[in-house]
């Protein structure tokens, strides 16, 4: 005898909303761990670091006395820079490793990873992406 799942109760050809539905909670229990973690970015080898959550809340910055020279503060603040671009990178990467796993890796777009709409193959269409008022191409 074989496990299969219950039959769908709106009926063949329709969705299993209930799968979806449990999918969906699935999905928005992973993203809610990933944003509730804490990377830490850093900077001079670890002299500047600075903690942040996936909610983009810094929670920390940890400066080593040896990073701090007052003739030079320009040093300093490039190494905080640094180390908020790092964590900032940290956190794209992670968000795109959640998004991969719930199996939209393809859909991240700009910003998250993904292709964004030049992976959907539209400029086959003669539309210029950057230019919303742009006509398709006639022949």
């Amino acid at each position: 005898m074989t496990d299969q799942p219950p039959p769908n109760p709106f009926g063949e050809g329709m969705p299993d909303l209930g799968g979806l539905l449990e999918s969906a909670q699935q999905m928005m229990a992973s993203a809610q761990a990933a944003a509730d973690q804490v990377v830490e970015g850093m900077a001079g080898g670890g002299l500047v670091k600075v903690e942040v959550d996936g909610h983009h809340e810094f929670h920390s910055v940890s400066i080593d006395p040896k990073a701090i020279d007052p003739d030079d503060l320009t040093l300093l603040e490039d190494l905080v820079l640094a180390a908020l671009r790092d964590s900032s990178a940290q956190l794209q990467r992670q968000q795109q490793a959640v998004v991969t796993d719930m199996g939209l890796g393809g859909l991240g777009g700009p910003g998250l990873g993904g292709p964004g709409l030049e992976g959907l193959g539209l400029g086959d269409l003669g539309l210029d992406a950057g230019d919303p008022s742009s006509e398709p191409e006639t022949q």
